[in-house]
């Protein structure tokens, strides 16, 4: 029997590369039954909201999910509906892994990070409120609650050690958020100690972005709040190639929707251009959630050995900067099935090549929201 998963194919360039990530699951031999929604701008157009009822419902009777991106509209407009899927159905850990796989365009050929992120308060929450009635001032409430921050905690402590990893982080700022920061920092502490045989330490907000670019290699899995993780998850992602090869997973105590780092980028929609490979590797993570060991090894495989050969690749990973030789860009599409194509055909039990030097720094296309 196959399993079942909600698929919302998001806006902009959600639709293309939802549609390769499906190709790609769909390689691997495992029957997938994919309950399709919308959600966002399709949403609003269907039925006047950005988040319908009948997409909660689909998440909760299915458990698990694959999300395109979103769009949330920049200083106006309707509010997120990333924050809002997350809150309402209290999915409280966002996972981003980084890992180099852009061959000679990842600055730091050896990056292994896993962000571990507060995904349901915070600054990122939104809450905030005009001052005065002239709308001269503005105010945003940062929350902050020890239950959150025991369980985020919690969850980075126990992902390092089913992963076997070798010490964890926590990010904060309670040199100045004296009371918010703080808060967090206790309970960090807290946890930290009925895990002795994990490794911990702290480091402030500021500082961490510093560290990561000098010395990524000092740090493992990063614990930290709502902006701070997507600040620091984004940092991640450029360590290890581009938003366009980083997947992220959120979880809640018995729901899981795996979904890109990167935004829905509506200027290319449509163009059959954009990186598919962040959304083909949250196919990677879900087939791991769903115990689906091998198919999930093979997929990473397959977009390792396709995004090395830089024979069908899109434009990002044709860039200058990330091959040493001229690479005519592919499409998504294209890109899609040749890394479906590998997919059956690759072994997953041979040890990766080692990373080549990496090449001159780059402009990255950003993916925006």
């Amino acid at each position: 029997m196959g399993h079942r998963v909600t698929l919302i194919p998001g806006d902009g360039i959600g639709p293309e590369v939802t549609s390769a990530a499906r190709l790609v699951a769909e390689a691997t031999g495992i029957s997938f039954d994919w309950d399709v929604v919308e959600a966002g701008e399709a949403a609003i157009k269907a039925s006047g909201t950005p988040l319908p009822e009948a997409v909660l419902d689909s998440v909760r009777r299915n458990r698990i999910a694959l999300k395109g991106p979103i769009t949330t509209p920049i200083g106006g407009g309707f509010r997120s509906v990333n924050v809002s899927l997350r809150q309402t159905l209290d999915l409280y850990a966002s996972v981003r892994p980084s890992r180099s796989i852009a061959g000679e365009g990842t600055r730091f050929p050896e990056t292994d990070l896993v962000v571990v992120r507060e995904a349901t308060e915070g600054l990122y929450s939104g809450v905030e409120h005009w001052v005065d009635r002239d709308h001269s001032a503005a105010e945003t409430v940062n929350v902050i609650t020890r239950k959150a921050s025991d369980r985020i905690c919690r969850f980075a402590f126990e992902l390092a050690r089913r992963d076997h990893r070798r010490k964890v982080t926590a990010v904060h700022k309670a040199n100045i958020m004296k009371t918010t920061g703080a808060l967090f920092q206790t309970a960090f502490r807290e946890v930290a100690a009925k895990y002795p045989d994990i490794p911990a330490d702290e480091r402030l907000i500021d500082n961490m972005c510093m560290q990561l670019v000098k010395r990524p290699s000092e740090y493992d899995v990063i614990v930290t709040t709502n902006l701070f993780g997507d600040i620091l998850s984004d940092l991640c992602a450029g360590l290890a190639g581009g938003l366009g090869v980083a997947p992220g997973a959120l979880y809640g105590d018995s729901l899981a929707v795996f979904e890109p780092v990167h935004g829905s980028a509506p200027k290319y929609a449509g163009q059959d251009r954009a990186d598919p490979v962040a959304e083909i590797l949250c196919v990677e993570l879900m087939l791991r959630h769903l115990g689906e060991t091998k198919a999930a090894d093979r997929v990473f495989r397959a977009v390792w050995e396709t995004i090395a050969e830089k024979k069908v690749v899109t434009y990002d990973l044709a860039l200058p900067g990330y091959t040493s030789r001229p690479v005519a860009p592919s499409t998504c599409s294209a890109m899609a099935k040749e890394i479906a194509r590998k997919v059956p055909i690759v072994d997953p039990n041979l040890p990766l090549p080692a990373p080549k030097a990496p090449g001159a720094p780059s402009a990255d296309p950003a993916l925006e929201t």
